[in-house]
């Protein structure tokens, strides 16, 4: 056991040193990606929808809340049927509430997919069909109808006291079940002003944004084509452009062209873990600093050490620097050289240390301040 135990610490030892040896590892490169993949253009924008409505044709799984007995009561008196609310019976209804996404540039005519759920208690909406419904934005205006068999992914279903469910089979969907009726208008540029809104705000990719465009607007090509155009970052996530040469007969134009710009694109140090599943994912420039760390019975110290070798004079040979790693297996710590956290775990896994192990060595990396980088807990 003991013969083992060291084995595992001298490989974890050479592992480290062959770090110290060749170096942390290859940085992270900037990708390049072009504009429209990781910003947008203000105002072009999905805009919610919601409705309430009734699905009939349940096999008996209905709801039988006074709700659906009055709207069933609602709906019938819409067709001059005039009857008793006591004696509906709604076994066969489902109350339910319908939401949709609506796409900016959508036209009167065009389909959304819809989404179906109960609001009462209805077992199940399988095998219902959504009466017309109309589909209202925040302004309370209607924009949209919904009508159509409801698909649902799941089941439930009881015999004698047992029963047996799968999925959520009391919502469902109804694809392209909605239809527009009212277009929403959508405003892009004002005053010769387009704004540009990173998905994720940066301050160094805002301003790299900022400079691609400014180097294109200084082309012939450009000028030619727009006039004097400019492009100023307002914050970590806005940038403003303004292109007197632009109108509405060019404007769709000039915004392609500057979507398909490619930009260097900057990213943030993150390890992100999931510590149910011992999952652990980082970039390849994310760094630790000079650390020690005690876990478990690990017990390791590597110290990089150098020499030079200097050739005699007129020899013709050249001054070389090697390293000379020094290990030592003494204290009960490991200690780390600024190396990549990549390294480290690659090390801790050819070790045979358990995920579990390397998340909480990570962690106390984080709380002490050595690990460079922002820790995601999922």
């Amino acid at each position: 056991m003991q013969s083992a135990m060291s084995n595992r610490i001298i490989k974890f030892a050479l592992a480290l040193a062959l770090i110290a040896f060749f170096g942390s590892g290859p940085v992270r490169a900037a990708t390049s990606q072009r504009i429209k993949d990781i910003a947008k253009i203000e105002g072009v924008r999905e805009n919610q929808l919601v409705g309430f409505g009734l699905v009939t044709g349940l096999n008996g799984t209905g709801d039988g809340v006074d709700l659906t007995k009055n709207a069933v009561q609602n709906m019938l008196e819409r067709f001059d049927i005039k009857v008793d609310i006591g004696g509906i019976n709604v076994d066969n209804i489902a109350a339910v509430m319908i939401t949709a996404n609506m796409p900016a540039f959508v036209k009167p005519g065009d389909t959304v997919d819809v989404t179906v759920s109960s609001i009462g208690d209805a077992d199940s909406l399988r095998g219902g069909t959504l009466l017309q419904t109309p589909l209202r934005g925040a302004d309370g205006k209607v924009y949209a109808v919904a009508q159509g068999a409801v698909s649902i992914g799941g089941y439930s279903q009881g015999q004698g006291g047992a029963a047996a469910s799968k999925g959520f089979p009391t919502s469902g969907r109804i694809p392209g079940g909605g239809i527009i009726e009212r277009i929403i208008p959508t405003e892009i540029m004002v005053n010769n002003t387009i704004f540009i809104n990173l998905n994720k705000p940066d301050f160094t990719n805002a301003a790299r944004i900022q400079k691609a465009i400014d180097k294109k607007c200084a082309t012939a090509e450009w000028r030619g084509l727009w006039g004097n155009c400019s492009a100023t970052a307002l914050d970590a996530s806005s940038i403003k452009i303004v292109a007197p040469g632009v109108g509405d007969e060019n404007l769709v134009t000039y915004i392609a062209y500057v979507e398909t710009l490619s930009v260097d694109i900057d990213h943030v140090a993150k390890v992100v873990i999931n510590e149910k599943t011992g999952t652990i994912v980082m970039g390849a420039d994310v760094k630790i600093d000079p650390v020690q760390i005690a876990h478990g019975s690990l017990s390791v110290k590597v110290d990089p050490g150098y020499n030079v070798s200097q050739p005699l004079p007129f020899s013709g040979g050249d001054t070389v620097v090697t390293t000379n790693p020094d290990i030592q297996v003494e204290e009960p710590t490991v200690t780390f050289h600024k190396v990549s956290v990549g390294d480290i775990v690659q090390a801790l896994n050819d070790m045979g240390v358990t995920p579990s192990d390397i998340i909480a060595i990570l962690q106390a990396a984080k709380v002490e301040g050595a690990l460079q980088a922002e820790i995601v807990t999922m």
